[in-house]
């Protein structure tokens, strides 16, 4: 089938990508001059400026001009299209609704294309990205306004966890389809016929609002697990010190009703999807008329997070004005380069609201994209911010760390502390990330840990005693 996705961010690239492995034509396009002509270079590192996600590169190098194209006009593609999806940016506005002027801009230049084709075969326009309940209906009235001929609307959500999306697409837990038309339904089956009949993989057709709504409340439950383990688990280790938390995780988890997923107590969800979607379906129910206090708690206790553990160290009596602070970790998980609403930022911006006199950053992925964020220009504050190229850099003349992403390496970072500095030391870990924080308690350092009590340094503890 022949296919354009628009939009190359991380759900357009990875879906144009793994759709041209299944043998479909592929023309993503995009109004980024500069990011159409990265991809197509089919080099790693020009890839991966943008989009940085396991396998995806490999991909875009394999498939590229075979049948991955990229592009910046739609004109000359338009021509026997059968499927179009939109994976255009959709991010929350002041207010907590979406924004759907980019969403609108691509819908204004796609339209007038549709209505002058010569070829007068079906097509389906798909909203892949995540939209507000109602948003495929009054496409489908704009297209009518434009007298294009032939023409169905569906919406098929994505639900791709960032540093997994590629295994998810080609094994996802579902796909999901909703649509009016028979016609639709039927060019979607063709276009995913290797789920259709899948085994393990549900393959779910509904009416179009059933599927915005279903992408809004699988996230909203999701996020509303991260913040119960976070409020309310991880408040119960951090009150008792005979509260052991990993072992209460598995105890809860252990009864078949309850997923472990969420369980993992960290300084908060980050990310381009939770925040946002929550935020906007709060927005929907009140404008339905309905009430949001679950939602609006779910989202207030993840915001608390991102900077709980500053605040338990000041109630221990620790000031950060004039400090130097190292960062580990910077997108918002592991595996990932997004720093979208990265619970590293609110970290950021509260330590520099405290007077901070230094920020000494790293993050094996993500550096760049916070080189491009914390500009002074900006902000002249940014400048006390430095970025460096291993964590044992980092943290050479700090006198606190903020662990703030799940990367692998920093479980060995208590090694890298103990070479690199010495006692009097706070070590804020948002991750849990060090099995052996007792062990540089001993030896002088302070340890706070989400789901755990403050641990203060033993030495000054006897000295206080």
């Amino acid at each position: 089938m022949k296919v354009i996705v628009i939009g190359t961010g991380f759900v357009g690239l990875t879906h144009a990508a793994v759709c041209s492995e299944y043998g479909h034509e592929v023309y993503a396009y995009d109004i980024d001059r500069e990011r159409i002509a990265a991809y197509q270079t089919g080099q790693r590192q020009e890839i991966e400026r943008y989009v940085n996600e396991p396998e995806l590169a490999a991909i875009v190098q394999e498939r590229l001009a075979r049948s991955l194209f990229f592009c910046n006009e739609l004109a000359p593609i338009i021509e026997g299209v059968e499927v179009i999806f939109l994976c255009v940016p959709t991010p929350a506005g002041l207010d907590g609704a979406t924004d759907l002027s980019s969403y609108l801009a691509a819908v204004s230049v796609l339209a007038p294309l549709l209505a002058q084709r010569r070829d007068a075969g079906r097509v389906v326009i798909v909203n892949k990205s995540t939209v507000p309940v109602g948003t495929a209906r009054s496409l489908a009235q704009i297209l009518q306004e434009y007298q294009v001929p032939n023409v169905g609307v569906a919406s098929n959500p994505e639900f791709l966890p960032e540093g997994d999306a590629v295994e998810k697409s080609r094994r996802p837990d579902r796909v999901l389809i909703g649509a009016d038309d028979q016609q639709d339904f039927q060019l979607l089956r063709l276009l995913y016929s290797q789920f259709v009949h899948h085994v393990r993989i549900r393959y779910i057709e509904t009416t179009p609002e059933t599927a915005e709504a279903s992408k809004y409340v699988a996230n909203s439950l999701l996020f509303t697990a991260i913040s119960f383990w976070n409020g309310v688990a991880a408040r119960l280790a951090e009150t008792d010190e005979k509260i052991r938390l990993d072992e209460l995780r598995m105890a809860v988890t252990a009864d078949s009703r309850i997923s472990p997923w969420g369980s993992y107590v960290s300084n908060g969800a980050g990310g381009s999807c939770f925040g946002k979607d929550i935020q906007s379906l709060i927005r929907q129910l009140r404008t339905g008329g309905q009430q949001t206090p679950l939602l609006d708690s779910v989202y207030a206790i993840n915001e608390e997070q991102k900077t709980y553990l500053l605040e338990r160290a000041e109630q221990q009596g620790i000031s950060f004005q004039g400090k130097t602070v190292a960062l580990v970790g910077l997108a918002f998980k592991q595996r990932t380069n997004d720093i979208r609403d990265a619970s590293s930022l609110a970290l950021i911006e509260a330590l520099l609201q405290r007077g901070v006199s230094a920020i000494r950053t790293y993050d094996p992925m993500a550096l760049n994209n916070a080189r491009r964020m914390f500009t002074p220009e900006k902000n002249p504050l940014y400048s006390k911010i430095s970025y460096h190229e291993s964590a044992q850099e980092a943290l050479q003349g700090s006198h606190a760390v903020c662990i703030s992403t799940d990367w692998q390496e920093f479980r060995g970072l208590s090694r890298t502390i103990r070479q690199t500095v010495s006692p009097p030391y706070v070590i804020l870990d948002g991750r849990r990330m060090l099995p052996d924080a007792a062990e540089l308690v001993r030896a002088g350092y302070d340890y706070v840990a989400v789901g755990s009590v403050y641990l203060q340094a033993q030495e000054q503890k006897a000295e206080e005693q």
